[in-house]
Order: structure tokens, then sequence, then C-alpha cells
């Protein structure tokens, strides 16, 4: 357990924890004593109606159950989850997959694969986007005009990297992989087209952090940790990394994008870039080329970051004192129609810093202006100061995610959360109580090609959870469907098959 542990704080450094103190928070009602049941724990009248949708991370199926804990539907793909999944308006699936061949790019997150699957299962598209140059990874999002918006890592030499400005005691001998992000129009049944790209590496500051916050300071994330030889030895056994991998391998992925999302009112994009603690939002209403400058678009600054949150340091504009966000995931826009649409919900996975370990659910409301940009007083850091809602458990210490997870808004005004690692999904309260709460009780036996394991696995983390989503019984994806609990229920399994 001790080994285990370390990983574990090993993983959150390298996922972008930080030590910053806290504001105020807000305490909850204690979840009920099951650590060890799996299944249903709790269903009380103030859940929100509907279903439940989830991959787990080890296996290539995907569940809907109903809230008390059955599964009404299912769809097996041939591959892991690459992260979200995503229920369409005509019943079919759209997921990132893994791609089990592809072996580059080795470190948490990756996919390499969009697919969409029928409710019958069959397959409607399948797009690889995965080489030595450029690969998917953590998550997708659907777009009003069919188009899906994907994250993905580019490779840049180390080279490129010293010439950038990235300094030489920061550069891993393979490079770094910053984030792009792209809008590809599906071709089916295997083809896909982007048409629309962002690139990081476009905006990086050349001056004072402080006087450009529209762009990336290229040294401003956490310098990692040394890995010993047993810490890395336990990160292969995990399945984290290859067999082959050397410490500085791990050095690459220098922001972890792990999110993102859309406002079609706006036409901006939201991501979580948990490696600097922030997130950001930026303007979709720009051509590919002005998404490359610092002009044009609507809000006439290109493809600069229009607003970040969670690390005022990262922009030289706060001391690490400031932190508030620590390698989070899983940022979404509240929707309109919603308790607190227009605001934005995410996972603050290490929200404990120095204070512990323990995890919570923060809601930010941007400064919006009309044009739809953000206000920033000269030489400060955007707001607000504080989230303007937390869930935090009671001890704080019985809610930690150290990685993966999410959550997100539903319609009655409480909130679903998917505690990933322990593949735990529970809803609350605005007042913080749990209404609703849901083990993982199935596991896979996904392999890469090389035979090692997608995902971290130890203990009860073989039933993780990278996100689950609340589907409402009007779902439109749901007229007409038979949703009667599947008779046999999927069979459980009570570990991972060796």
């Amino acid at each position: 357990m001790k080994a285990r542990a370390a990983v574990l704080v090993w993983l959150c450094v390298f996922l972008g924890c930080g030590e910053a103190s806290k504001p105020a928070a807000k305490t909850a009602p204690a979840a009920p004593a099951a650590a060890l049941q799996r299944g249903l724990i709790t269903n009380t009248s103030g859940v929100e109606s509907g279903y439940v949708l989830f991959s787990p991370l080890l296996s290539s199926t995907t569940y809907l159950i109903d809230n008390a804990g059955r599964v009404v539907h299912l769809w097996q793909s041939a591959t892991s989850p690459g992260g979200d999944q995503i229920l369409l308006a005509d019943g079919s699936l759209l997921r990132l997959g893994r791609d089990r061949d592809f072996l580059h790019f080795r470190t948490g997150g990756v996919g390499g694969v969009i697919e969409r699957l029928a409710w019958d299962g069959e397959a409607l598209w399948s797009w690889r986007f995965a080489s030595e140059q450029a690969v998917l990874h953590h998550d997708i999002e659907l777009l009003p005009n069919g188009n899906v918006l994907a994250l993905a890592w580019e490779a840049k030499t180390a080279a490129e990297a010293a010439q950038a400005g990235r300094r030489a005691d920061r550069i891993p001998k393979q490079g770094l992989w910053p984030e792009w992000v792209l809008e590809v129009e599906p071709q089916p049944p295997s083809g896909g087209r982007i048409v629309w790209e962002w690139h990081v590496w476009d905006h990086l500051a050349k001056t004072a952090a402080s006087e450009s916050p529209g762009k990336l300071d290229i040294n401003a994330d956490s310098p990692k940790p040394s890995v010993s030889a047993e810490e890395l030895a336990q990160l292969k056994a995990l399945g984290y990394v290859p067999e082959d991998a050397k410490a500085e391998d791990l050095e690459s992925d220098f922001l972890h994008a792990n999110s993102v999302d859309y406002n079609a009112e706006l036409d901006q994009i939201a991501l979580s870039v948990p490696r600097l603690g922030e997130l950001w939002i930026l303007d979709h209403g720009t051509t590919s080329a002005e998404a490359a400058s610092s002009s044009g678009g609507k809000r006439g600054r290109g493809g600069e970051i229009l607003y970040r949150w969670g690390n005022p340091a990262a922009y030289g504009r706060g001391g690490e004192g400031e932190q508030i966000l620590m390698a989070q995931h899983d940022v979404r826009w509240i929707p309109e129609g919603l308790p607190g649409a227009g605001r934005l919900t995410i996972f603050n996975n290490s929200a404990g810093g120095r204070e512990g370990k323990w995890s919570s659910v923060d809601e930010i409301e941007p400064p919006l202006l009309a044009g739809g940009t953000y206000a920033l007083s000269p030489g400060e850091p955007f707001a607000p100061r504080a989230p303007a809602w937390r869930y935090i458990a009671e001890p704080r210490s019985a809610f930690f995610g150290a990685f993966i997870s999410g959550a997100h808004r539903t319609a009655n005004g409480n909130t679903l959360i998917c505690s990933g690692p322990e593949g735990r999904l529970f809803e609350v309260t605005p007042a913080g109580q749990i209404v609703w709460e849901y083990r993982n009780p199935f596991v896979g036996n996904a392999r890469m090609a090389d035979g090692t394991l997608p995902q971290p696995v130890e203990d009860d983390e073989h039933y993780a959870v990278f996100r689950a989503t609340r589907i409402p019984p009007d779902h439109p994806a749901l007229a007409g469907k038979v949703l009667a609990p599947l008779e046999p229920q999927p069979e459980i399994a009570e570990k991972l098959a060796e």
C-alpha cells in the first residue's frame, strides 16, 4: 500500500497538482459508509429522474443504468474508452476509443479513434487519428452542425521547444507535446475532414506573462518531480507507461488538457489544463487562419485565450498561494434552463493541496461582458476570487479522486459527480446532501497490443470510470426505446482477469 500511495502522489503531481491555500470550504453531510459494496448504494426521492451513462476504463462496454442501478441498455465496442462518450439524439453513441495498436505518446488519456455506434451496436463511423506526430486524447464534443471537437497532442522536437523559449533543463530528449484542438467533419464509414483547428503553439508569450494573459508562458507549468527507479517500476506495473519508458519520457506532456466543452450561444470552447491548474476559454468564431493569430474572429482576439481561471501565477498575476484548481477535470458550461446557467462546473481533483488528499466540485461565474469577452483589470487576475458554489465532503478525505473524474449540473439543480478512480457515481443537492450513489461493479480485460493495461490498475481502481453523464427521461434518444432492465443483467466479475 505504501508503494501505491507513492505512485498516486506522483500521478497527482504529474497531472498538475500544486500546493495552495483555498477559500473557505462548504461542508456537506457524509456519504453512507459502504466502501466495499458495489452497485446501488443510495436511491432517494431527491434524485434527478432518468438514467446514467458510463464506460469502465478497462472495458469495451458502455452501460446505461436506471436509478435503481439496473442496466437497461449497453453498447459493445472493439476498444476500451479513450475518454468521454455522448448519447446522440438518434440513439447512437459517440465515443472516443483507445486504439489498442497505437503505442506512441504513452501516457494517460490516449485515444486515437472516434467512433459512432447505433443503438443496436452497429458501427456507423470510425475515424482514426493517431501517428507518431499527433494523436487524439481524453475528450470529444459534438457541435450543433454535427461536427466533432476533439483534443490532440502534436509532437514538437527538443530543438523546436528550445527555439520557442522552453528552458533547457525542462526539455526532454523527445521534445514536447503541446495541445491541438480540432474540429472534424465525419465522413462515414471511416473518413474525417478537419475543418477548423487551434494550436496552443501559435500563442506562446514573447513578453512577460503578466503583459500577455492571452498567451501561454511556455515555462509556466510546474517542474515535474524526479521519479525513482522503484516508482517508475510501479508505473509500469500499473500499465500507465510502456515497459521501455524512461523517466524523461514522462515530461513531454507539459499541459495535459483533459476536457473540452462548447457553448453554442457564445461560440466558445472551454478547456481544462491541469498541468497549469487552469481552465481556458477560446473563441471558436474564427477561421483556422484567425485562430493561429491574435486578431480577427468574433472577439477580435483571434486564437488568444479569452479567459483563464484557477491559477493566476500561470500568467504572472498572482502568487502560488492563490492557486485554486489542481489536477482538475471535466470543465463544462451549465446549459440554459438549468440552475446556474452560464456558469462553469469543474471537478477539482486535488483541491486539498498541502491541506491533504481531498477533492471538490467547483462552480465558477466568469466575468462575461456583453460582447462575449471577459472583464480584466490592468495588473489583476481574472475574476472571481473564489468559486460561487463548492461541494466538499465531511470529512473532506471521504471524497478524493486523484485523477480522471467529472461532474455536471442536472435539471433539478443537483450535481452528478463521478469520482473516477474508484468508479463512484453520486448525486448531491445544492446543500451537499447525497441523494443517489452507485459504485461501478463492472470490470473488463482490455489490453494494448503489447499486453499492457491501458490505464492504472490496483486495488479498487479496476472499477475506474473516466466520466458519467445523467440522461433525462425525455432525451430524444430514448423516444420509443424499450428501457426495461436487461434479463439477465450483465455478468459482474469479481476481479480483473489475469
